[in-house]
């Protein structure tokens, strides 16, 4: 097993009772050499990587018409071209051994967008797209390609949220963004997602034959997701006459 992270030094203490069995690597994923380092290192290690799991991401929160242009580029940046930029850098020797599994960490706001976090759902969404692409592409390959949509689970990814001020630029949308924030301040430390029962789902799912497309993972990420599609479905359904009324009469 190959651990990446900026920070590898965090994970030396869980690395170590597994020995030469766990590869400690610095990588920053918006650094392109430093992708292209870690995964030589990884495949000369265990002679080829089996699974990928993009998990690097994090969100920035603001209004659509007031966040900084800087922290727009940066939720793309990582949430969205560092994931591409490791796909793309790990799909050669998959492809070459004909086999692989690609695990891309979505969100839930990959299929419902969270206000005051529009920009980090529009990259989940981004995200969302290429998987499904992907999936396809590679299956003749050998390759399978899994999205996964976590509601909130119980990691310290929340806390940060608590140090940050806000420095959104027009008042009119504070009040909203303070809502946002303290809402995740207040259930930091009380997620009902539990890690190590989301890995094993994963673990399940990639196990299955044939597997899922994609992996909604706790119960209120379930249960937002097929309450967002049940209303798409009956929002679409309401414009049905007009959706068919723009195609040419059957006669032309």
């Amino acid at each position: 097993m190959v651990l990446t992270a900026r920070r590898p030094e965090q994970l030396r203490e869980w690395a170590r009772p597994h020995g030469d069995r766990v590869l400690l690597l610095p990588l920053d994923v918006t650094d392109a050499a430093q992708i292209r380092d870690a995964v030589a290192a990884a495949s000369h290690a265990f002679g080829g990587i089996d699974v990928l799991v993009n998990n690097a991401g994090r969100g920035w929160y603001g209004s659509i018409e007031g966040m900084a242009e800087d922290a727009v580029r940066h939720t793309f940046e990582l949430n969205f071209f560092a994931l591409l930029a490791v796909t793309r850098a790990v799909l050669p020797g998959m492809r070459e051994r004909r086999r692989g599994w690609i695990l891309n960490m979505s969100s839930v706001a990959g299929l419902r967008s969270v206000p005051g976090f529009g920009y980090y759902s529009a990259a989940k969404h981004a995200v969302e797209a290429v998987t499904a692409a992907l999936r396809e592409e590679v299956a003749p390959l050998g390759i399978r390609v899994l999205a996964i949509e976590p509601g909130a689970f119980r990691t310290n990814a929340y806390a940060g949220f608590a140090d940050e001020p806000l420095t959104e630029s027009i008042p009119a949308y504070h009040g909203m963004l303070d809502g946002v924030r303290s809402a995740m301040i207040d259930q930091d430390g009380t997620q009902p997602g539990d890690p190590l029962r989301g890995a094993r789902a994963v673990i399940a799912a990639m196990a299955e034959d044939p597997p899922p497309h994609r992996l909604v993972l706790g119960s209120d990420a379930y249960d937002a997701v097929t309450s967002t599609l049940r209303d798409a479905m009956t929002d679409i359904a309401r414009s049905e006459a007009a959706s068919r009324a723009a195609d040419f009469p059957p006669s032309m």
